[in-house]
């Protein structure tokens, strides 16, 4: 195990299972093999071997209690051995790499060692019209190599740093060269002084000391030499300011220090609430949806307690992850029974449905009639159905009644002279209008809709034509270049238009229930949906889980727009 692993990692490593661990070290495995994954390789290996070390020795003590030899005793499980095989072709990937980075570390240093020779070579032959330019190119070639061994690099770097030297001191560039290059790096210098002053005012001390880490590497590295009058003062300047930043630091260490107790015994406290939750008298979504909301502000509060070092935020971590586990346990089970009596709702309904279907050809109309309702009767009383399956098995129902009462009204209507006149008249526009509407558009389609209409309302005995107009409405819409959305508000509307033209209150009012239904399941479903994405707060914007969700999370919207215009126009008309 190395030091320093990253406390995010191991938080986020620490809470998944054994074939999570796996899947997410097989995820890193395949990537191309560069240093930073080192960290998250091992958070890895620490959280699995403490979860795998657990579980090994609670078989074994399993194992010995029922009477077993201890040197009897063997354990395997097929993650394991995944997990040890995923390990084995981490370090070979690793060994090539290294080995590749060696070679180029290698080559960089040759690098190197012939620039100094380039360098040397021009104050040896130096040339007071060419050397400036020569040497500026050397300087150039000399930034742009890239890392060297490590054992290698001080030497390299002073070689370099004592023929620049050389080449300013011992030549004498040019006066007007040496003093436009001396400002330009005193210039630099300031700069770099300036900001780390000003990182001496900056309120989180660790920001400031990473960002002053890389000031100190920009001056060792990318400036040059300045009068040397003013190289001590100069320097001095930027040692007092580093002074300030390391000294604020040392508070802040001693500062934390201290404060570990208080913030332990905020995090306990906070477990002692998600401890003593009570949860047992959740019976519904709304009720597990509040306590949801409960232990997830309980959660932000245990980590705004503030951060620990590892071992003494250990033994508060575990007892805080044995309390959510416990409230997870009960929450999945309640889900788990939710799904079972919904798949039960689900037989029942179905089983509604099929009597339905066999009833809806019947002419025993008395009897039938009696049947359908308390089919209808009872369908109501069924609680809801898996959401998947919800609005298929609501269509094949709503689709068997509509068909029986329709049968059923016009067996027991008369028509008079002008309701036969408009059912003629609509045969007439179905076969010689609608059948012969080519490359339909959206005016097209509402002209023919609008024509259907003015030819009268349609006794409920002939209902059979507008279930055969509709349907080639549906055609002429599907053969079209309309939106999806277009076309599903269309076909909503000129239903609705339907129900209002024939005075039907209690489709409009169904159809009303109906949406509102539909709004309040996706609104759920959102809200579940944008809960469980504050579970992943730490977790980055591009891992792959976040992104499904959030594409989900906006389809759900754009519906929920839809249906919300729909009930927008129904309440228009209405």
């Amino acid at each position: 195990m190395i030091e320093n692993i990253d406390e995010n990692l191991k938080t986020k490593y620490s809470e998944l299972s054994l074939e999570k661990l796996v899947s997410e070290l097989k995820k890193i495995v395949s990537k191309d093999i560069r240093h930073e994954l080192k960290l998250q390789i091992e958070a890895i290996k620490e959280s699995f071997n403490q979860k795998y070390e657990e579980l090994l020795a609670e078989k074994k003590a399993i194992f010995i209690a029922q009477g077993g030899n201890i040197i009897d005793f063997y354990f395997s499980i097929p993650v394991k051995n995944e997990y040890d095989r995923l390990i084995s072709e981490y370090k070979k990937k690793r060994s090539v790499y290294y080995k590749e980075l060696k070679k180029q570390f290698d080559l960089n240093l040759k690098k190197r060692y012939a620039v100094i020779e380039q360098l040397k070579e021009l104050i040896e032959n130096a040339d007071s019209t060419t050397m400036y330019r020569k040497y500026k190119e050397i300087q150039k070639s000399w930034r742009s190599i890239g890392p060297v061994p490590k054992n290698q690099y001080t030497d390299t770097w002073k070689i370099y740093r004592h023929h620049e030297k050389r080449f300013y001191d011992l030549l004498q560039l040019s006066n007007e060269f040496r003093e436009i290059d001396f400002k330009k790096n005193l210039d630099e210098k300031l700069n770099i002084i300036e900001k780390a002053e000003a990182l001496v005012e900056e309120k989180n001390i660790n920001v400031a000391f990473k960002k002053l880490q890389e000031l100190h590497e920009i001056w060792k590295k990318n400036t040059g030499p300045i009068p040397r009058e003013l190289r001590e003062e100069t320097w001095q300047k930027f040692s007092a300011a580093t002074k300030k930043i390391h000294d604020r630091k040392s508070v802040y260490l001693k500062e934390m220090s201290s404060k570990s107790a208080a913030i332990i015994e905020q995090k306990l406290e906070v477990v002692n609430k998600i401890e003593t939750y009570d949860f047992s008298n959740n019976k519904s979504y709304l009720d597990w949806k509040k306590s949801i909301n409960d232990i997830e502000k309980y959660r932000q509060q245990y980590l705004d307690a503030g951060k620990l070092q590892y071992n003494k935020d250990e033994i508060v971590w575990q007892k805080f992850k044995a309390a959510i586990k416990k409230f997870n346990t009960a929450k999945n089970q309640f889900y788990k029974q939710e799904k079972k009596e919904q798949i039960k709702n689900l037989e029942k309904k179905t089983a509604l449905i099929d009597l339905a279907e066999s009833l809806k050809d019947s002419e025993d109309w008395k009897n039938t009639t009696e049947a359908m309702k308390k089919i209808q009767e009872d369908w109501r009383k069924i609680g809801n159905v898996p959401r998947n399956s919800s609005d298929k098995i609501w269509l094949r129902f709503k689709t068997a009644c509509d068909y029986y009462f329709d049968r059923f009204h016009q067996n027991n209507s008369s028509l008079s002279e002008e309701d036969q006149n408009i059912i003629n008249a609509k045969k007439t526009f179905l076969e010689e209008t609608i059948n012969n509407i080519s490359n339909p558009s959206k005016n097209k389609i509402l002209n023919a809709i609008n024509s259907w209409r003015e030819l009268g309302a349609l006794p409920k005995s002939a209902k059979y034509l507008y279930n055969n107009f509709s349907k080639q409405i549906d055609q002429l819409l599907a053969s079209s270049s309309l939106k999806e959305r277009e076309v599903s508000f269309l076909k909503f509307q000129y239903t609705i238009d339907q129900h209002v033209a024939n005075k039907d209150a209690k489709k409009l009012s169904s159809e009303q229930f109906y949406i509102r239904k539909k709004i309040d399941e996706i609104v759920r479903e959102i809200n579940q949906l944008e809960n469980n994405l504050s579970f992943f707060q730490n977790t980055g914007e591009s891992n792959p889980l976040i992104t499904n969700v959030r594409k989900k999370i906006s389809s759900l919207n754009e519906n929920l727009s839809l249906w919300n215009e729909k009930l927008k126009y129904l309440k228009s008309v209405c």
